[in-house]
């Protein structure tokens, strides 16, 4: 193949080009190798870069490429991390409740604080060496938390619940006077009647009062009878739902109505001198299942204990 074959090949256009080349090339043939070098070279040149601008495109899509799968891996990590995020605040809210829980039977068992303080950390310790938590052990260790959470919850509840059942049975238990700064002026069982005399069997104990004396519910309970009995004068029963009823009796003044929920301590009557009295007294009864009983096991907070 001839050198002017070779160059029409190439794509030169001129013809005449062409012509001087040959003849220059008879005449000079170092010169005509210079130019053929350097056309060689300048279309090496053009290949090189043509080269390199794909290999640019391809290394380019490569990075986008790259990029978007960090970016999946970015929010599939970050999605992770809001769900064990939501999992701690589960846990927090759990164990403020606990905490809450803690505190209010510590108060009702009348624990000792040093023994049972809530606002303080557990302390903890261990030797090392540490390594890296894997996510899989991570949700583990935060299920197991969560049920244990669970279960302490649980039978706190159940404590709670049985201290807060002894708290109203203690409460609803004849345990105070039922007049404040007073003291018996007549004793419960055999005694001389003091108004005709002979023997009599007092059923209750009298405190001394003056008329208009708050007269106190010894114990949470019920009104079950508010009104005038015989003999009693202006009477108020209390049913404290567990067998025992209490009896106020000879007052001036009633301040209760049947089906009130009254608490211990709170006043529920004046005291006076109504019925069959020859003065200002509280007369008051403890009845136990329907059977009268001494009223002074129940007072001045000493508790009652029934065999």
């Amino acid at each position: 193949m001839s050198f002017k074959i070779v160059l029409n090949n190439r794509g030169v256009p001129s013809a005449r080009l062409v012509d001087k080349i040959s003849d220059s090339a008879q005449r000079r043939p170092g010169i005509t190798a210079g130019i053929l070098l350097s056309a060689g070279l300048v279309l090496g040149l053009g290949a090189s870069v043509g080269f390199t601008g794909v290999r640019t495109a391809q290394l380019q899509a490569k990075v986008d490429k790259q990029q978007v799968e960090l970016d999946a891996a970015h929010a599939n990590a970050q999605r992770e991390i809001n769900a064990l995020a939501a999992r701690l605040g589960e846990l927090q809210a759990q164990a403020n409740r606990l905490n809450a829980l803690g505190e209010r039977l510590t108060r009702a068992g009348q624990l000792q604080d040093g023994e049972f303080d809530f606002d303080q950390p557990v302390p903890t310790g261990g030797a090392g060496p540490v390594r890296d938590m894997p996510r899989a052990e991570l949700n583990r260790e935060l299920a197991t938390l969560e049920r244990e959470y669970t279960a302490s919850g649980q039978q706190l509840s159940v404590m709670e619940s049985l201290l807060f059942n002894r708290a109203l049975d203690r409460n609803a238990v004849p345990s105070r006077d039922p007049i404040a700064n007073s003291y018996i002026t007549s004793g419960f069982g055999g005694r001389a009647d003091p108004i005709v005399g002979g023997h009599q069997f007092h059923k209750g104990i009298d405190f001394k009062a003056n008329v208009g004396d708050p007269v106190l519910a010894v114990a949470d309970g019920v009104v079950s009878f508010a009104g005038v009995r015989s003999g009693y004068g202006n009477v108020v029963e209390i049913d404290h739902g567990n067998g025992y009823v209490t009896r106020y009796a000879h007052n001036s003044r009633l301040l209760g109505r049947v089906g009130d929920l009254v608490r211990a301590g709170q006043q529920i009557a004046k005291a006076g001198s109504t019925g069959r009295s020859t003065g200002a007294h509280v007369h008051f009864e403890v009845w136990d299942n329907g059977r009268v009983v001494n009223p002074r096991q129940f007072l001045s907070g000493r508790s009652a204990v029934r065999g």
